[in-house]
């Protein structure tokens, strides 16, 4: 008998590295959230939308993060250079990610608790093959979580440069990228500045 085809293994890759700046320097993994630190909430969430193994890229206040924040069963990603943006993460992220198992990677950031694990499961719906790659959209406008197949992951890497994460390699394939609708059911915003922690429970 033929073996039924394995469900495809989508990791959650977590970019937990900001340092806070406009935030008075607080590690916003480290932000507390209906009682806990914000970086749980995010792991949680990517779990319970299908994503697994779990890695979570830390930089800032790491140590501090690794004591405070329950984040067991997680694979554990130092970013020394987490103070050159976000793409220095997602390279790191990628690179942890490389000698395993999984098909692609499902990358989401620690400051947009609005982003539930439907979001994410409705991503990881899009995947197709390693050469994949599909992001949410609120009402029209590309954001995240983003999934990348195995695949691209190299290329990704070597185009990721400061802030910008991977947003020159996604505009470069825009042909080849399939759009998740989101906006139903979660709401993209960032934690980046002191009126913005209002949306932290």
């Amino acid at each position: 008998m033929a073996q039924p085809p394995r469900e495809p293994a989508v990791a959650g890759l977590l970019l937990a590295a900001g340092g806070g700046r406009r935030l008075g320097g607080r590690p916003k993994a480290l932000l507390e959230h209906r009682g806990r630190p914000l970086v749980e909430h995010a792991v949680r969430v990517l779990r319970e939308g299908g994503c697994g193994p779990v890695h979570v890229v830390l930089g800032a206040a790491a140590d501090r993060v690794r004591k405070e924040a329950d984040l067991s069963g997680c694979v554990l990603v130092d970013n020394p250079e987490w103070e050159e943006g976000m793409s220095s993460s997602l390279r790191a992220g990628l690179e942890s990610l490389a000698t395993t198992a999984a098909d692609a990677a499902l990358v989401s950031l620690v400051d947009q608790p609005g982003i539930g694990a439907a979001a994410v499961a409705r991503v990881r719906a899009a995947y197709r093959s390693r050469d994949s790659i599909a992001a949410a959209a609120y009402r029209g406008e590309r954001g995240h979580p983003v999934l990348f197949g195995a695949h691209r992951w190299k290329d990704i890497a070597a185009s990721a440069v400061g802030d910008r994460g991977a947003r020159a390699y996604l505009k470069a394939h825009e042909s080849s990228l399939v759009l998740i609708e989101c906006g139903d059911i979660a709401e993209a915003y960032d934690i980046d500045t002191a009126e913005d922690l209002a949306h932290l429970e």
